[in-house]
């Protein structure tokens, strides 16, 4: 039981190592994608957030935030009544980064699952609401 277990997990590392890897632009590191991916499905955050849902430092999370303003993926914008609170959030040409990214995964994604005979391919899509409930324990 052990060693299929281990089978399974691997296998699930394996495809979400590559689906992570089609991206738009190579030299986005997996951090900074974590971010950006963060920023587009949550909205606008502050950096104390973002290091939160990261689980990074705030030091940390503040370098990476510097990479990707220098990169032009996100901006910072002060807040109109508070100087103090920073919003961090997706630039156009972040934006753009995740559509194409999300573009790839899915077209990868979609031609493996095409290439399955319809017997696999009716596992996959019964296992699939099983994975989303492991992912989200």
């Amino acid at each position: 039981m052990q060693n299929d277990d281990q089978e399974i997990r691997l296998a699930i590392q394996r495809l979400a190592r590559r689906i992570r890897s089609m991206q738009s632009d190579d030299s986005v590191t997996e951090g900074q994608r974590a971010v950006l991916f963060a920023l587009s499905n949550n909205g606008a955050q502050t950096l104390g957030s973002l290091s939160e849902h990261e689980r990074v430092t705030p030091p940390s999370m503040n370098r990476t935030i510097n990479a990707l303003v220098e990169a032009g993926l996100v901006t910072r914008v002060t807040a109109g009544d508070d100087a103090r609170k920073v919003s961090i959030d997706l630039s156009d040409a972040g934006r753009t980064f995740i559509t194409e990214t999300r573009r790839r995964r899915d077209a990868w994604f979609s031609t493996r699952l095409d290439a399955l005979p319809p017997e696999q391919r009716a596992i996959v899509e019964q296992a699939a609401p099983i994975l989303r409930e492991l992912a989200d324990s």
